[in-house]
């Protein structure tokens, strides 16, 4: 299920949206300020943001270059009051993917938000890599320089989720929602095992450490 962070401090935007994009299969997260959604994406990093621009505090467009310098990849889409295409040109410019000036039709929101996460499905590179780790997506075929990795499928999963967002903090939970999903309910160090077993065969040939435990936060992955 994909995740959609929805912010905007107008309880019925935020309202329209969670109920029908909710209806459509996607799971919605709210924040009603800067502040509430910089965390949110922290707690549990989305597919994609939905956007407003005119937010009580830090401005949507200072929420959006925090969202890039997180992960430059990150669809976001502005939805705003913002109307005239000096604004549009701005948000474009800061690094917004898609611009949506209110009132919206609800339809038509969707249709560019289904049309983000396609392009950023198809973008996503077929080869993913960490220094000399590499993981061919196509064949699911991993290798530490030239030694080849066996892979189960929960820790093939496990490692594309490392891969596509190499650098970056993952909390345990988020880990767990994409990996395992909502329904989950394994034993509370399942994802302590799995990524045991994963460091085990990613450093087996005497290759440093990749993986990394930020206590409290969760996992990194990155060069030593």
């Amino acid at each position: 299920m994909q995740r959609i962070l929805v912010v905007d401090d107008d309880p019925a935007v935020t309202s329209v949206l969670r109920r029908g994009l909710a209806y459509e299969g996607y799971a919605v997260q709210t924040a009603a300020s800067g502040e509430e959604a910089l965390t949110a994406a922290r707690e549990r990093y989305p597919d994609l943001v939905v956007l407003d621009i005119l937010l009580p505090g830090m401005s949507g467009h200072t929420v959006l270059e925090r969202l890039r310098a997180a992960d430059a990849q990150l669809p976001v889409l502005l939805l705003t009051a913002k109307d005239t295409p000096a604004d549009e040109v701005e948000g474009l410019e800061r690094g917004a993917d898609d611009y949506v000036v209110k009132p919206f039709e609800f339809d038509v929101l969707l249709a560019r938000v289904r049309a983000l996460l396609r392009r950023q499905e198809a973008e996503r590179p077929p080869v993913l890599r960490l220094g000399d780790l590499r993981l061919e997506t196509g064949t699911r075929r991993a290798f530490r320089g030239e030694r080849e990795i066996e892979l189960t499928i929960t820790e093939y999963d496990l490692l594309c989720q490392f891969l596509n967002h190499p650098q970056r903090v993952l909390p345990k939970q988020a880990l767990m929602e994409r990996v395992w999903g909502y329904a989950f309910g394994g034993t509370s160090n399942v994802l302590e095992v799995y990524v045991a077993q994963l460091r085990q065969k990613l450093e087996a040939g005497g290759e440093p450490r990749l993986i990394h435990t930020l206590r409290g936060a969760g996992y990194v992955l990155r060069e030593s």
